[in-house]
C-alpha cells in the first residue's frame, strides 16, 4: 500500500474479523423481524467495540507486544496465570476452530447464492474458499494479509452500500431506529447483535497486529484514526445489511434464515443485480473471517507461550493452519458440532467480561504504559462496557445453560 493514504491498518482487520457469517445472518434476521427497529442497537455496539479496540491497539502501539503476552507478564500468581491462559486458549482455539466452519461454510453460501444454476458441488467451494484462505497464510506476510483485508472490507461495504441503494430504504424509518427501543422478542437478538460485534478475540487480534505494523507513543494517532474509521466501517457494513433485509424482507413479511436466503428473495423484486451483491457482500464476509480467525488464534497461541517470530514464524503458521484445517473438514464433512460450539460459547461467555476487565486494569498501569494510561472518560467508557460485555457473557452462558439442560 506504498503510496496509498488510507486512514486503514490493524483496525480493518477487526472490522473484518466481526462481520463474518454470524454478524450477516445476525442483522438479516433483525431487518426481516424487527424492520428498523434495532438499528441502534449496532450503533451501541459499533461505538462499544471502537473504545476496547482503541484500548487494544494502543496497548500494542505503546508495549510493542500483544494482549496475550501482557497478560503472562502481569498476572503474578501462578495459579490464576495458569488458569487465565488456559481459559483463554480453551475459548479462542477450541471456539474458533469449530466457528471456522461457518466461515467458510457461509463464504461457500455466498458463492452458491451468486453461482446457483452452475451445478457445481457446495463440497467444491468450501475446498477453494479453504485454499485461498490457506494460501494467503501460509505465503503471506503481515502487510500483504492486512491489505488483502482491508480491499475484503471494502468489498463488502460497497456491495451492501450498493445493495441498500437498489432497496431505497424509508430514511425516516431508519433514523427512527436509532431510538433504542426494544420490542416483544428482540431482546436476545439486540445481544446477540451487541455480542457479534464486541468479541474477546478481536482484542488479541489487534493489539498483537497493531504492535507489528506500528512501533512507540508517536503511532498513537494513527492507530486511533485507523480504529475509528475501520471498526466504524464495520458498524456501517452491518447497519447496510439490516437495512436492506428491512426494507425488502420486513414489508413483504418474509422468513429468512441467512444472508443467502435475502440474496434469493431479493432476486424477483429487485433483479440479478440484488442477488449478486449480496452473494458477494457474502463471500467477502466469510473469507475474511476464515482468515482473522486463524490469525487471532495464532497470536494469543504463540504470545501466551512467548513464542516469538510473528506471522512468518512456523510455530504461528501451524496453529493458523490447524485452525483452518479443522474448520474446513467440519464443513466439507457436513458435520455439525454442536457439542464443541456449546463449549466455545461457554467458554466465550466467560473470557468477554475477564479480558474487557483486564484490558482495562492493563490500561490504568504506568509501569506498562507510562503516560499514555486511560483517562478518566476512557475508563468511564471503559467500565460501561465492561458491564455491556458481562450482559453478553451471561446471555451465553444461559443460552448454553437451557440447550445443555433444556431450561
Amino acid at each position: 500500500m506504498k503510496g496509498l493514504k488510507l486512514p486503514f491498518g490493524p483496525g480493518a482487520l477487526v472490522a473484518a474479523a466481526f462481520i463474518g457469517p454470524g454478524t450477516v445472518t445476525a442483522c438479516t434476521v433483525a431487518g426481516a423481524s424487527f424492520g428498523f427497529a434495532l438499528i441502534w442497537a449496532l450503533v451501541f455496539a459499533t461505538l462499544s467495540a471502537i473504545i476496547l479496540q482503541e484500548m487494544s491497539g494502543r496497548l500494542g502501539v505503546v508495549t510493542g507486544q500483544g494482549l496475550g503476552s501482557v497478560l503472562v507478564q502481569t498476572i503474578d500468581t501462578p495459579y490464576l496465570r495458569y488458569l487465565t491462559i488456559g481459559l483463554v486458549l480453551s475459548a479462542l482455539y477450541v471456539g474458533n476452530a469449530a466457528y471456522e466452519a461457518g466461515n467458510i461454510t457461509g463464504a461457500a453460501l455466498g458463492v452458491e447464492a451468486a453461482l446457483k444454476d452452475s451445478g457445481l458441488s457446495f463440497r467444491l467451494y468450501i475446498a477453494a474458499i479453504a485454499i485461498i484462505a490457506m494460501a494467503l497464510l501460509l505465503r503471506g506476510t503481515y502487510r500483504l494479509i492486512e491489505t488483502f483485508l482491508i480491499g475484503l472490507v471494502l468489498i463488502m461495504c460497497a456491495a451492501f452500500l450498493v445493495a441498500v441503494i437498489i432497496v431505497k430504504p424509508d430514511i425516516g424509518l431508519l433514523l427512527a431506529g436509532l431510538k433504542p427501543s426494544i420490542p416483544d422478542g428482540s431482546l436476545l437478538l439486540v445481544l446477540a447483535l451487541i455480542g457479534t460485534t464486541v468479541v474477546p478475540y478481536n482484542l488479541f487480534l489487534h493489539a498483537a497486529a497493531a504492535g507489528e505494523r506500528w512501533k512507540g507513543e508517536g503511532a498513537i494517532k494513527s492507530a486511533r484514526t485507523d480504529t475509528i474509521v475501520s471498526v466504524g466501517l464495520g458498524g456501517l457494513i452491518s447497519i447496510l445489511i439490516l437495512s436492506t433485509a428491512a426494507s425488502s424482507l420486513f414489508a413483504s413479511g418474509l422468513a429468512v434464515n441467512n444472508a443467502a436466503d435475502m440474496a434469493v428473495q431479493l432476486e424477483p423484486a429487485f433483479g440479478a443485480a440484488a442477488r449478486w451483491l449480496i452473494a458477494i457482500g457474502l463471500l467477502a464476509a466469510g473469507l475474511s473471517s476464515a482468515i482473522t480467525a486463524p490469525l487471532a488464534t495464532a497470536y494469543a497461541v504463540t504470545e501466551c507461550f512467548q513464542i516469538e517470530g510473528g506471522t512468518t514464524s512456523r510455530p504461528f503458521r501451524l496453529v493458523a493452519l490447524s485452525i483452518l484445517l479443522t474448520g474446513a473438514s467440519i464443513g466439507l464433512l457436513g458435520l455439525k458440532p454442536v457439542s464443541i460450539i456449546l463449549f466455545a460459547q461457554l467458554a466465550n461467555g466467560l473470557l468477554l467480561p475477564i479480558i474487557a476487565v483486564f484490558l482495562l486494569i492493563a490500561m490504568n498501569r504506568r509501569a506498562i504504559l507510562g503516560d499514555n494510561v486511560n483517562s478518566l472518560t476512557a475508563n468511564i467508557l471503559g467500565c460501561g462496557v465492561v458491564v455491556i460485555a458481562f450482559l453478553i457473557g451471561a446471555r451465553l452462558i444461559w443460552l448454553v445453560a437451557t440447550k445443555l439442560f433444556g431450561a
